[in-house]
């Protein structure tokens, strides 16, 4: 029972060496082959003037992975392109590059990291290039250092920009907004002319139906007290208790006219 326990304590221990083996060399890259890369890089662009640098960018792509795999970078020519983009901007921001510390290699998400401090005429920044597994080179960044001063009065005039904007935007609304107002006077003062020409000359047809109405109606009032006053002498009554309702004229019929001239 015992040689059984140690031969199978011997099987495990087999199997996790095995284990340790297959996964050191899965990640298995030489350092010392990507820091020499990442050396031969910097030193090439700090030797280059900016327009030997973008001289690099007219090249054919082919013509260029040619001549970086004659020159042993392992790297393609659209990473190398955007590579010389992110130095230029480094050195636009951190002035001319003077040296660099040594790099601390480190691996993240399937890539390797390689770091350093470095520094520049105006200010130090860190600057990092990224391998890929099969030791390809992928891209480069050079980030500016910056103290907390220089921060915080970043910070402040990005608040007073936005800020600025805002109010800019605000009164620009405002004004559009009164302009409202104007277009509705104008409105108002085209239409109120023809509203006082309309009020100064009525139609005549209109004025002339309500003055022969209004002296119709002072004829029937007038015959109505003519003769509420007559009934009113002939039964020897007064005017109080008699109520004209309506007047008919009465037409004379030609038999009636006959008769009074006989």
């Amino acid at each position: 029972m015992k040689k059984r326990i140690s031969l199978l304590a011997v099987l495990l221990a087999l199997v996790f060496a095995l284990s340790g083996c297959s996964e050191s060399s899965e990640a298995d890259y030489d350092k010392e082959t990507l820091i020499s890369q990442a050396d031969a890089l910097i030193s090439s662009f700090s030797q280059m003037s900016s327009e030997e640098l973008d001289a690099f960018k007219d090249v054919n792509e082919l013509q260029l992975n040619l001549t970086l795999l004659q020159s042993g970078f392992n790297v393609d020519a659209a990473n190398f392109t955007t590579m010389i983009d992110a130095w230029e901007a480094g050195v636009e921001e951190c002035g001319d590059y003077v040296e660099h510390d040594d790099f601390k290699v480190e691996e993240s998400s399937g890539s390797i990291m390689l770091t350093s401090d470095a520094k520049y005429k105006d200010r130090d920044a860190e600057i990092t290039i990224e391998f890929s597994e099969d030791s390809k080179m992928l891209s480069f960044t050079a980030s500016a250092k910056y103290t907390m001063g220089e921060i915080l009065k970043k910070a402040g005039l990005n608040t007073v920009l936005g800020m600025g904007t805002v109010f800019v935007v605000l009164i620009f609304i405002s004004f559009i907004i009164s302009l409202f107002g104007l277009i509705g006077k104008t409105q108002r003062k085209k239409t109120e002319p023809k509203q006082a020409e309309v009020l100064n000359h009525p139609e005549p047809e209109e004025t002339e139906a309500s003055e022969e109405t209004a002296e119709d109606l002072t004829d029937d009032l007038e015959l109505a007290a003519v003769i509420t006053a007559a009934i009113a002498a002939s039964e020897g009554t007064s005017t109080d208790g008699f109520v004209v309702r309506s007047i008919k004229k009465r037409r004379k019929t030609v038999s009636g006219n006959r008769r009074k001239q006989i």
